[in-house]
């Protein structure tokens, strides 16, 4: 099976990388060609913090599900599986990090957790469940062997062993999606859902019914938060013109209007997280 070249992810995610890097180690790696459609890429963390000493890290919602083997800490609302699924989140990630701790990642595309594992991403929308709700007891115990002292390629092998025993050839509705996600990610003139309807000759209800089933969010939330990240990924790139300018570069012609939208999901306004 051909791999997915086009991307369906931004490079933003973490704020402030440089001052997270100071407390946790981060490592991505690209899963194997067979996954491609399903799979965005590998990512793993890794801390050792002194006593008494924690971290808030906080991270941008990207419309993807993730997979993962989580040891030292537990996410509040868990139980005790270390193998999680987490749905798309609606909001600003925050997790603190403090002692030790291990997480080995599989992020999915928008959609390819719904597509692999046949779950409608809308049920899992803000959610974090065992792994055990969504796939089948043998693929969830492959998984909860990983642990701290697995070195990541140990972790993405055994991810691409496992996950590919569950591949299938993508339906077409799948495919469509991908096409759709891919074009707003490239093309930054796209700014509003009907321009996207119009680019990918897709009508207003299906392009609704695709995300709903699929992402979990709607086609709208998708394109708002990608120019949101692009405007991050500029802020932490060091970008110094003005405000306004940045605004309109993505799509934003009311500089108020992506003022309230940035600090909404980012927790502060962009001149505050610019001049930081």
């Amino acid at each position: 099976m051909a791999a997915r070249k086009n991307a369906t992810a931004t490079g933003a995610g973490v704020l402030r990388p440089e001052e997270f890097a100071k407390h946790v180690r981060l490592d991505r790696s690209d899963g194997a060609a067979d996954l491609a459609p399903w799979v965005e890429n590998y990512w793993s963390l890794r801390w050792q913090l002194p006593e008494g000493v924690s971290y808030l890290s906080s991270t941008l919602p990207h419309p993807a599900c993730t997979l993962s083997v989580e040891r030292g800490h537990r996410r509040e609302g868990t139980g005790p599986e270390a193998v999680v699924v987490t749905g798309v989140i609606g909001h600003r990630f925050d997790v603190t990090v403090r002692d030790q701790g291990w997480v080995f990642g599989v992020k999915f595309r928008p959609g390819g957790l719904a597509s692999l594992a046949g779950v409608n991403a809308r049920d899992l929308r803000d959610l974090t469940v065992a792994a055990s709700e969504v796939f089948d007891a043998a693929t969830v115990a492959a998984l909860d062997e990983l642990g701290p002292e697995d070195s990541t390629d140990a972790c993405r092998l055994r991810a691409d062993e496992v996950l590919g025993r569950l591949t299938t050839t993508p339906d077409d509705d799948y495919r469509l999606l991908l096409d759709v996600v891919s074009t707003m990610l490239e093309d930054r003139s796209l700014v509003r859902v009907a321009q996207v309807e119009e680019r990918c000759g897709v009508g207003t209800r299906a392009l609704q019914r695709l995300f709903e089933r699929y992402v979990g969010v709607s086609p709208k939330w998708v394109l708002a938060r990608y120019r949101i990240h692009d405007a991050v990924t500029d802020l932490d790139a060091g970008y110094a013109g003005t405000l306004a300018d940045l605004a309109a570069r993505y799509g934003w012609f009311d500089q108020a209007h992506f003022t309230r939208e940035f600090t909404d999901l980012v927790g502060v306004p962009p001149g505050e997280y610019q001049r930081a």
